[in-house]
């Protein structure tokens, strides 16, 4: 263990001192093609933490790089000295009464932000396509913008105020009289220094002009130098050369937006045009008009897509050389839309149109139109070969030079053999992405790489005065060629102002500034193929989209750093070299906390659920002794079932006599305070009315409640009967199971057997599917809704008490608020919307906490390490409303895990039907 190693867990608190290999590789790793890997992780909470990591970096010569989401696409987030990963602490929030400004930590996601905005229609500038995952440090720092923001609208140009920690340690919080006094005195020099460069530029009438021109279009090549021309006073100037700074000249702890209105009213349609200088001329022409984004689409980015479910038909028929425009307009009413729609179709009308578009306020049909965009990055993806990687670029030109510079960039393409490639972009500001596939595990295929780059940034260059990084941030990939962009003159200026700010070049070294004219081919990320369980893996592109997703994300792994450690112990396997301690870590980082909830596949833009990768590993492992023990549990799952009440009822009685803390310490977690008592199953008394098939799963079986009444199966029955249905139980239900526990443990073959079964029994109680079959927990829906594949039609109890019971119920709302959470199943069915409607007709406030997405219990994950489950629901407790005297979910293992990180009672949604029903009808007769 290194000197700088001891001196850090000396001051840090252990768990936030990450040394493993493990999590070493697993941070090594962002959303770009390079890769570092750090000597060690620091956790950090505020900015003290912060002033003593960089402290003891100094002392022990070391560098830093600060990390927030990694999601960055250039190397801007990896390095082999300390990698400071922001915690918790710093993902602050505060909204003024009015809503114009935002002061934001640097480790709070964007999407977060704009969620808390939302209610006072108003949300924050930049809006890159990662906001979901993105956190503020990183969109600050890389200056992003995205879609709809162009240049007016980016952190540069909304910026109210910044807290910075510059290398020194020292603190400046520009939008702090007192701090900007204070620093005006110690750092007098500094700014002195950065006033002067500002004079001398605005002298230098010249390099004025050149400055503030390349800033009229995006540009994220080098630090922001118009900072030296748009403002005066040196506070300004270098609270705006932060912004796109990388990391490079200090860390930002907090940014205080100007946020900009979000109207409810949008349009959108997709406008096809026979030709690329067609489609660019109509950009032209569409800036002066009042639209919000305009994206171009190329042909071969076009057909990528057109064979996906829901894209339009014409994907198919469109001639060689036809360029999309798909272009959103936005506004404070639906008058002010429809006159917005009528400006730019007048000026669609003046160039040629395969067919004439038309704008759609649909929100489905919106939605729709922008999957055809958000499509086309990963088809490119999905159909690369194991072992290459996906990049994307993303060069800005001048409006009027798109056509050309589109057509150039094919051109080049074809000439270096990138024939996948595909263009896309935020046409509005000549803003263009282009994407291919690149295999960096062969030295021909690199060099490939290189002499394209190095043509393709020439011709950019020389020809059109481009942006070589519109918004992705120079990071490590365009550091070599920022003098070959901006000139001498230019560069001369950013390698001073990093010497100014960063002396002893102790902030993420080589990452903008960087005299290797070879930086961009060095630490090139490899991929190894490991797709050998479960291949989707291979389409991973290691974006981090999925982390925010996930329960065990900052506990453990993600789901990217689980396919990253599988991709290692993959090629270490076809190396013929021992896994090593990377391999023991991975059994409980890896596999034991993956909660298996598929909530990654939802957000990845390439569709890979890692938790079947975990399924597949968790197979591979199993012991014949394990596979055989599982095969006797199917086949004889009454008895495994009977079983399992008969602990569960020692289990009670144990505590009884120990108490509940002692039972939950001697059974390592496993024991919750207010685990249910096992119930018997609820009988079905109403023969007339309309027949439902009803199968209580084998939690609800299992798990029961304080009395008999109370059991799940006894309510559902009870509310059925109210609502006028006469409920079916499958005969020998008992012995019944969906397969989700088997197939969990990695026990495929056994988990089909049960869901075939099943499906025998409930095809036998619907008379072959005359009536509806209703499942009660939302986990083993979507597994049958899976296995099924339509051939029987299923609800989950979501579903059908929304769509079915609701509308025969009468219902009394309950004053006091309750609690609903959204279960990764229920989620995934899209059952959010349902969910909240039920509540939502039972009390009278609803909370569901925005920041909980999966519980973490994970079927039996709960009992065995229950620490997921406490992380998972970490956030959850802030969101308590007061007087709140319970909650309510779809899955009872879920409602097991709620209740004990809660201390309120957490029961199915039928519960609350079935009380506001009963109440309602008492109120009725009285």
């Amino acid at each position: 263990m290194s000197v700088l190693v001891d001196a850090l867990r000396n001051r840090f608190a252990h768990d936030h001192v990450i040394t493993d290999e493990l999590r070493r590789l697993a941070y090594g790793t962002d959303g770009s093609f390079y890769r570092l890997i750090p000597e060690a992780v620091v956790v950090v909470n505020d900015e003290n933490e912060v002033r003593g990591v960089v402290e003891l970096a100094r002392q022990h010569q070391r560098t830093v790089t600060f990390r927030a989401a990694g999601t960055s696409l250039c190397g801007q987030a990896v390095t082999d000295g300390v990698l400071v990963l922001l915690g918790e602490g710093l993902a602050t929030c505060t909204i003024s009464a009015d809503g114009n400004t935002v002061q934001v930590g640097p480790a709070i996601i964007g999407a977060e932000v704009n969620r808390r905005l939302a209610p006072l229609g108003r949300k924050i500038g930049p809006d890159p396509a990662s906001i979901n995952a993105a956190k503020i440090g990183g969109m600050a720092a890389n200056n992003s913008s995205g879609m709809c923001c162009g240049t007016a609208q980016n952190s540069y140009n909304t910026l109210a105020a910044i807290r910075v920690l510059l290398a020194d340690g020292t603190l400046l919080d520009t939008g702090d009289s007192a701090s900007v006094a204070a620093f005006k005195i110690s750092h007098k020099s500094l700014l002195e220094r950065l006033a002067a460069l500002s004079a001398d530029v605005r002298a230098d009438k010249a390099l004025a002009q050149r400055i503030r021109a390349k800033y009229k279009i995006k540009n994220t090549t080098g630090y922001s130098l118009n900072a030296l021309v748009d403002y005066s006073d040196p506070v300004d100037i270098l609270a705006h050369l932060m912004i796109g700074s990388e990391g490079t000249l200090g860390f930002i702890s907090r940014v205080t937006y100007q946020t900009v209105p979000d109207y409810a009213h949008k349009a959108s349609a997709l406008a096809f045009f026979p030709d690329m200088e067609s489609a660019c001329r109509a950009v032209v022409g569409l800036k002066e008009r009042p639209v919000d984004a305009v994206e171009l689409l190329d042909r071969a980015s076009l057909r990528c897509v057109a064979h996906k479910p829901g894209m339009p038909p014409l994907l198919k028929t469109l001639p060689e050389g036809a360029t999309a425009l798909l272009i959103e307009t936005r506004a404070p009413s639906a008058g002010d839309l429809q006159v917005r729609i009528a400006s730019v179709l007048e000026e669609l009308g003046a160039y040629p149109l395969i067919e004439a578009p038309a704008f759609t306020t649909d929100p489905a049909e919106i939605e729709r139109l922008w999957n055809v965009r958000k499509g086309t990055f990963p088809a490119v993806g999905a159909v690369r070969k194991p072992g290459t990687t996906v990049i994307i670029e993303d060069v800005a030109v001048a409006v009027p030079l798109l056509a050309a510079a589109c057509l150039d960039l094919q051109h080049l393409f074809a000439k270096h053999g990138y024939h996948e490639a595909i263009i896309f972009g935020h046409a509005l500001e000549g803003n263009v992405h282009f994407v291919f596939t690149q295999d960096f595990g062969i030295e021909s295929e690199v060099a490939r790489y290189a002499a394209f780059m190095d043509e393709l940034c020439t011709v950019l260059v020389t020809k059109y005065d481009a942006s070589l990084k519109a918004e992705h941030g120079t990071g490590r990939n365009m550091a070599p060629f920022v003098e070959l962009e901006w000139g001498t003159q230019a560069y001369a200026l950013m390698k001073e102002i990093k010497q100014l700010f960063d002396p002893e070049g102790l902030l993420n070294p080589g990452v903008i500034i960087n005299d290797d004219p070879e930086a961009h081919l060095k630490h090139l990320k490899p991929m190894p193929a490991a797709g050998q369980l479960y291949a989707p893996v291979d389409r991973c592109i290691e974006c981090g989209f999925c982390e925010p997703q996930c329960p065990s994300h900052g506990l453990t792994l993600s789901p990217r750093q689980r396919i990253v450690g599988w991709r290692e112990l993959s090629r270490r396997q076809a190396a013929g070299e021992a896994p090593g301690q990377l391999g023991e870590d991975y059994l409980y980082m890896g596999l034991d906390t993956c909660a298996t909830c598929g909530l990654c596949a939802t957000a990845c833009p390439v569709g890979i659920e890692t938790g079947a990768l975990t399924r597949a590993v968790r197979s591979e492992k199993l012991s014949g002794v394990a596979r055989s023990l599982g095969q006797v549990a199917a086949n004889h799952f009454g008895a495994t079932q009977a079983l399992a009440r008969t602990a569960l009822k020692a289990g009670h009685l144990a505590e009884s006599i120990v108490g509940t803390r002692a039972l939950a310490r001697l059974s390592g977690g496993a024991w919750k305070e207010g685990m249910p008592k096992p119930q018997p199953l609820g009988r079905a008394t109403r023969q007339q009315g309309d027949k439902v098939v009803y199968f209580p799963t084998c939690a609800g079986r299992m798990f029961g409640a304080d009395s008999p009444e109370q059991a799940l199966s006894a309510t559902v029955i009870r509310v059925l009967e109210r609502a006028g249905y006469a409920p079916i139980i499958p005969d020998e239900v008992n012995s019944l199971c969906c397969g989700q526990s088997f197939a969990s443990k990695g026990l495929e073959a056994d988990a089909d057997r049960k869901s075939a079964e099943l499906e025998a029994a409930l095809m036998k109680a619907s008379n072959n599917g005359e009536y509806p079959v209703i499942l009660d927990a939302s986990a083993c829906s979507l597994r049958m809704k899976t296995f099924l594949a339509e051939r029987l039609k299923v609800y989950d109890l979501v579903e059908f008490a929304h769509d079915a019971l609701l509308p025969r119920l009468m219902l009394h709302k309950k004053a006091e608020p309750v609690l609903v959470h959204l279960n990764c199943s229920a989620r995934r069915m899209g059952a959010e919307a349902k969910l909240k409607k039920l509540a939502e007709a039972c009390a009278t406030q609803v909370v569901l906490p925005a920041e909980v997405k999966c519980c973490g219990f994970g079927g039996d994950r709960g009992f065995v390490v229950p620490e997921l489950n406490a992380h998972a629901l970490r956030k959850l407790h802030a969101d308590v409303p007061a007087g709140c005297c319970g909650g309510y979910s779809s899955n009872q293992t879920c409602e097991i895990g709620l209740t004990h990180a809660t201390g309120l009672p957490y029961r199915s949604i039928v519960h609350l039907l079935d009380e506001c029903s009963e109440e309602a009808a008492r109120l009725a007769t009285c």
